[in-house]
């Protein structure tokens, strides 16, 4: 990408609209195992925000997501994902076995919070490899990524 596609209307629009694309991701994270939704879901709105913050105000628009920040989220995400399973294993359960958690609280409780941990590892991984995906297939003035 030779530069930034933007002008001030659609600077403005997107910087309005970025916040609220971050809180339907957390809603579809939050609400997804009552409604359809998940963390796929939300990953993938608030990668649809990142890059369209990216393509308006060029490549450092959200501060602190660089590639290389897209790619710690990229690995981040998984890494939680399996250590609630590896948790579980660890703690008499099967992998990915939420009631065998251990937490101090009911069962309902810590399956709830289990499914929420797990939704929300695919939500980060998903957000990283798809920003990384952008940054990859549009690379910025000097070829780097």
């Amino acid at each position: 990408m030779r530069s930034k596609f933007g002008s001030p209307v659609l600077d403005a629009s997107a910087r309005l609209l970025a916040p609220f694309m971050w809180l339907f991701a957390a809603y579809v994270l939050v609400h997804g195992h009552d409604s359809p939704g998940g963390g796929f879901q939300a990953g993938v709105i608030l990668a649809a925000s990142i890059i369209m913050l990216r393509l308006v105000r060029g490549e450092a628009s959200p501060p602190g997501l660089t590639s290389r920040g897209a790619l710690t989220f990229a690995c981040a995400g998984p890494l939680l994902y399996g250590g609630i399973g590896i948790v579980s294993v660890l703690s008499g359960g099967n992998f990915l076995d939420y009631g065998e958690l251990p937490l101090p609280m009911d069962p309902v409780q810590i399956r709830v919070l289990g499914t929420l941990g797990i939704e929300t590892g695919v939500m980060i991984g998903v957000t990283g490899v798809l920003v990384l995906i952008f940054d990859v297939l549009a690379p910025w003035d000097d070829g780097t990524v």
